[in-house]
């Protein structure tokens, strides 16, 4: 049944289902051929989706919907292109310095790259450049989302392992700037190479009142990492005050939306959030498949068996984690194999946040991976262009992110010096 559980699985996705869909439909079909109570389904969907901590999901959900619609993202992008934009290639510039201000808020990457997106990629095809480029720019910028906390992956470890997400979110801050700016990096080197456009330095006042702007942006995210590191309110705490500061920024200071918009934010807020712990409580059957059937296991002792030397371990690992973010989801990804490669790991000698660190920006590179990446259909649809094109656009993103991805791998103190300093 094993079998029939993973061609089911592997059908439902070449057909197009979400990837809920597909875990729920090839743990069904297990199940049922397998004689065993379908009240099991339940029952783990339950245990998967009854954490304390997944509470942050819809409050982190609710706050980036809230400050989208306020008007964020306009003095976001603003404040990028007055910082950065007279730069060669500025509006590319722009559009990766918007990400990482972005990805104080928002905490996924697909949020960001349709957030980001539907400013940028137009802004930039009418300056000038290529369609492809400015969607490859958004999708591959938007992989520091999840890196920059807050970060719902990490949200998600942690309720898988029991690790500390405040220590998790602290490990990404150094490796998301890392991957902030060598994006930063290859877009001028390419912008150079041909010859992009640059916009005109506007001067210190334009800098200045743009920044004015983008304050309170900036305000959100240092009261979500300050009052969690300080112990004044736990990460789910921090995702309902970020929701309410939102509420009240957007609505009396930025005045982009008005109160009866406030019940579509709500339910549109309550979807996505409703989608992703739907998706948990479905990974979360699947994952308990694999494991009655040793799956984990056996593929921890293959890894093992092949080798104990902690680099080629790591090495390993980032060629399996980057082969599966290429097709499935990262959420999913992290349920079903983030608990047995985190065994491996401890067995070697890494530390455990560290490899969440480099675990979860593996799978968001996966996110503008072909052929399932999903951030490249969001900026594909967004730019109107097809995959290939995009697909074509984004492997200097890809070169540049792997590298970062090493860096951080093989260099734990890039993601442990933070915690270890804020954290004692």
């Amino acid at each position: 049944m094993v079998t029939a559980l993973f061609v089911t699985f592997a059908v439902l996705l070449i057909l197009g289902a979400p990837v809920g869909i597909a875990l729920g439909g090839a743990s069904a079909v297990y199940l049922v051929g397998s004689d065993i109570d379908l009240a099991v389904v339940p029952q783990f969907m339950y245990a998967g989706m009854d954490s304390f901590v997944l509470l942050c999901i819809p409050g982190f959900v609710l706050a980036g919907n809230l400050m989208n619609g306020g008007g964020i993202t306009d003095q976001i992008v603003l404040f990028s292109n007055r910082l950065v934009g007279h730069i060669r290639g500025g509006l590319g510039l722009a559009n990766v310095t918007g990400s990482m201000v972005f990805a104080g808020i928002s905490g996924t990457a697909v949020a960001e790259t349709a957030s980001i997106g539907a400013v940028m990629i137009p802004a930039m095809r009418k300056s000038g450049y290529d369609a492809p480029f400015a969607a490859a720019v958004t999708a591959a910028a938007s992989t520091v989302g999840p890196i920059i906390p807050p970060s719902v992956p990490m949200i998600i470890v942690g309720t898988l392992t029991g690790l500390s997400v405040g220590k998790m979110f602290m490990a990404g801050a150094v490796p998301g700037l890392l991957l902030g700016l060598g994006m930063m990096l290859t877009v001028w080197i390419l912008a150079r190479v041909r010859n992009y456009p640059r916009e005109p330095w506007q001067g210190f006042g334009a800098l200045l009142r743009a920044s004015r702007g983008a304050f309170w942006a900036l305000l959100m995210t240092a009261i979500i990492l300050f009052g969690i590191v300080g112990g004044y309110f736990t990460p789910t705490e921090a995702s309902i005050v970020s929701a309410i500061y939102a509420f009240v920024i957007g609505l009396f200071v930025y005045k982009g939306f008005k109160l009866r918009q406030l019940p579509a934010i709500l339910l549109e807020s309550a979807i996505g959030a409703g989608g992703l712990i739907l998706l948990v409580g479905l990974a979360n059957v699947f994952g308990w498949i694999l494991t009655s059937e040793q799956i984990p296991q056996a593929i921890a002792a293959s890894m093992l068996a092949l080798t104990t030397n902690k680099y080629l371990i790591i090495l390993l690992i980032n060629i399996l984690l980057l082969i599966v973010g290429t097709f499935m989801e990262t959420i999913a990804a992290l349920i079903i194999l983030f608990p047995p490669l985190l065994a491996v790991a401890t067995q070697v000698g890494i530390d455990p946040i560290h490899f969440a660190t480099f675990a979860v920006l593996n799978l968001m590179i996966g996110l503008t991976t072909p052929p399932v990446g999903v951030c490249l259909f969001v900026a594909a649809n967004i730019a109107k262009i097809s995959l290939g094109a995009i697909t074509k656009a984004i492997w200097p993103f890809l070169l540049c992110n792997i590298l970062i991805l090493f860096l951080v791998s093989y260099i734990p103190a890039l993601s442990l010096w933070l915690p270890s300093l804020l954290f004692r």
